[in-house]
């Protein structure tokens, strides 16, 4: 009976031993697994944070680029609210004066008595008038032309 149970508790130990020896393989196995997954987890992070760093920088640039294109659109609606008021100014003159200024220029770029009848719709005496009050107010640029 005694050998028996000798017997009976070795077999109990040998067993005991055979899954005490399973249960740290396997708790070794878990062990390394953790580890892994440990390290694995810190390269994610540090990409993380790479990533991270890089959107901050490209958002930072977006954002000055913005700022700038906000600034010149402002400065471009300012040039266009006065071109507006100017161009309101110019319809609310005399179409006549408007036909003598653009007559005026022509002259001054040179334009002889028929180009302003033709271009201005205005008469050939006024036309020559305007041509002889250039001349006259230009003495020196009408004797380099000749």
């Amino acid at each position: 009976m005694l050998i028996k149970l000798l017997s009976f508790r070795g077999i109990q130990l040998a067993d005991n031993l055979g899954l005490l020896g399973i249960l740290l393989v396997a708790l070794l196995v878990m062990f390394v697994f953790v580890i892994f997954l440990f390290f694995k987890q810190r390269n994610a992070e540090k990409k993380a944070t790479l990533v991270a760093a890089a959107l901050r920088t490209e958002i930072q640039a977006m954002s000055s680029t913005t700022i700038g294109m906000g600034k010149r659109i402002v400065d471009v609606e300012s040039k266009l609210e006065l071109s507006l008021e100017k161009q309101f100014e110019l319809e609310q003159r005399d179409p006549d004066e408007v036909v003598y200024s653009q007559a005026a220029r022509l002259v001054e770029m040179g334009a002889n008595v028929d180009d302003l009848v033709q271009s201005c719709g205005i008469g050939r005496p006024e036309a020559e008038l305007m041509a002889l009050m250039h001349k006259e107010l230009n003495p020196k640029k009408s004797l380099q032309k000749r």
